[in-house]
C-alpha cells in the first residue's frame, strides 16, 4: 500500500537562489490575451514576453493559433506559480462581462 515516488523539492517547483541567498520561488504572472474575434484567452507564465512571442508567432496555445493577431488586454503579476495557476482558473471560471470588466479595471490601475 505505497504512495508512490516522491519527487524532491527541485523537481516539483522550480526555485533560484540569487548570489547564494534565500532560495525564493520565481514570479509569475497571468495574462488576458484579446484575439482577432474579440474572444479573450487566459494564461499564466513565468516570462510574460517570451510567452506573449510565442502567441503571436502562432506557436502559444491551439486556440489563440486560429485567432490571430492577439494582443495583451492585461497582466497581472504574482509572487509564485500556485497563485497565479488559482488566479488563472478564477478568472477563467468569469463571465466574459467580468473579464471585459478586469480587463478595463486593469488599463484604469
Amino acid at each position: 500500500m505505497g504512495v508512490g515516488p516522491t519527487l524532491p523539492l527541485s523537481a516539483r517547483t522550480r526555485r533560484c537562489a540569487p548570489y547564494g541567498g534565500a532560495v525564493t520561488e520565481r514570479p509569475a504572472f497571468v495574462y488576458l490575451l484579446r484575439c482577432r474575434d474579440a474572444s479573450l484567452y487566459c494564461g499564466w507564465t513565468f516570462d510574460l514576453e517570451r510567452r506573449l512571442a510565442a502567441h503571436r508567432a502562432g506557436q502559444g496555445a491551439r486556440y489563440t493559433r486560429s485567432r490571430l493577431p492577439v494582443e495583451l488586454a492585461a497582466t497581472f503579476a504574482f509572487p509564485d506559480a500556485a497563485s497565479a495557476r488559482r488566479e488563472e482558473v478564477r478568472i477563467k471560471r468569469l463571465s466574459r462581462v467580468e473579464k471585459v470588466a478586469l480587463c478595463s479595471s486593469a488599463a484604469a490601475g
